[in-house]
Order: structure tokens, then C-alpha cells, then sequence
């Protein structure tokens, strides 16, 4: 999630992220719609500037941290202040990071990444969906359902990524991986209709985009 009071700032990280298969990113430019947004969907990591309308980023933070729910959210506090102040204060409210501005689009996705390293993803879950990736399990309201192998990876996929397009090449290249297995880009429609009846109701969230691919409705 960025939060950032430049809107051009904003959409540059947004695309330095994207550029790097970063796809469900949410975007807020003031700090309380931005606890808003974070209660409702909450994010992995927050990429937060400090200078922000309505609540500033350092008391974000702390608010995150203070919540049970939140708390485990990672925060990187991205300006461009360099006193020392400042940077104890972002350490202090319970960022993990510190990056001041001009920074380097390299430097920035690399602790991106080191971070989400700390996120627990052993599980994830879509409204009444539950993929346990360690189990390699998926329930619909504590009912387990029986997915293939590719059908599993497809799933993962879309709630990992909900509201991203992914292309019939795209989802093929994830379902071979380093298996080596032959298959044709149709074989992923009859993958996605399987798994859309075997979801029911909520299989009808799996979107068929014309002319580019399939997403999972946010």
C-alpha cells in the first residue's frame, strides 16, 4: 500500500512496483482515509510518507502498531526529511524502514522485498475462501474443497493478486514452472472453468476480461 501526499511521487512507486510484479497495490493520499483503507483491506507492507493531510505519518504509524489487528503490518516511512530526529521518531512510532527522498528505484524494491520477507504467508483468504499454503488446503466457510495441483496454483494466484488481469501466458507460465509439463494456453480456460464450478457461488468472482486474460473481482 503507498501512502504519499504527492500524487506523482505516488504513481511513479506505483509503477516502479508494478514493473516488478507488485500487482495489489491501494493508493491514498490522507492519512485517515488511509487508516480507513488499511482496516478494511489490510495491506502486507505501507510505503508511508510523513507528511501527510489529516493525520501525519508518524501517528499512522503508531495507531497501526497499537491495533492487534494491524500490527503486524510492515512500514516503510518514505520522505524527504534526513534529520536525525525525524528518523528516530519514524523508528520509534514502529517503522521497520527508513528511506529518504531522491531515492533509488533498485534500493527501494530491494527493501520492499527484504521486508515482505518477514510477512507471514502461509495463508490467505478471499471473503469466505481460506488457502492454507502449508497444508496446501482451501476451504469455502470451513468446508474443505478438492482443487488439482494447477487449479491450487490458480487460485493462490488470483487471491494473492485480487483485482489483477493475468494473461492465458501469464497463469501458463506459473502452472509449468519448473516441472517441465506441455500444456496449451486452452488448457487454462478449462482449468479456470473447473475451478469456477468447483468454488460455486463465489467462483462467479473470477472475471473473464475480453482480449486480455482473468481476474478476481476486488
Amino acid at each position: 500500500m503507498l501512502n504519499y501526499n504527492e500524487p506523482q511521487i505516488n504513481r511513479l512507486i506505483e509503477l516502479v512496483l508494478l514493473s516488478d510484479g507488485f500487482y495489489n497495490i491501494k493508493k491514498s493520499y490522507d492519512g485517515i482515509k488511509a487508516l480507513e483503507t488499511i482496516k478494511s483491506d489490510k495491506p502486507d507492507l505501507i510505503l508511508l510518507d510523513v507528511m501527510l493531510p489529516s493525520l501525519d505519518g508518524f501517528s499512522l504509524c503508531k495507531k497501526i502498531k497499537e491495533d492487534e489487528y494491524l500490527k503486524s503490518i510492515q512500514v516503510i516511512m518514505l520522505t524527504a526529511k534526513k534529520m536525525e530526529e525525524d528518523i528516530i521518531k519514524g523508528f520509534e512510532s514502529g517503522a521497520i524502514d527508513y528511506i529518504s527522498k531522491p531515492f533509488n528505484n533498485k534500493i527501494l524494491l530491494a527493501r520492499v522485498k527484504a521486508h515482505l520477507k518477514n510477512v507471514n504467508f502461509s495463508s490467505h483468504s478471499y471473503r469466505n475462501i481460506i488457502i492454507d499454503d502449508v497444508k496446501k488446503t482451501v476451504t469455502i466457510n470451513n468446508q474443505e474443497v478438492e482443487l488439482t495441483k494447477f487449479e491450487y496454483k490458480i487460485l493462490k494466484t488470483f487471491v494473492s493478486n485480487v483485482g489483477a488481469v493475468f494473461s492465458r501466458s501469464q497463469l501458463l507460465s506459473y502452472l509449468r514452472g519448473d516441472d517441465g509439463f506441455d500444456i496449451s494456453e486452452r488448457a487454462i480456460d478449462v482449468q479456470i472453468l473447473n475451478l469456477r464450478r468447483k468454488l460455486g457461488e463465489v467462483g462467479s468472482n473470477i472475471e473473464t476480461i475480453r482480449g486480455l486474460g482473468y481476474k478476481l473481482k476486488e
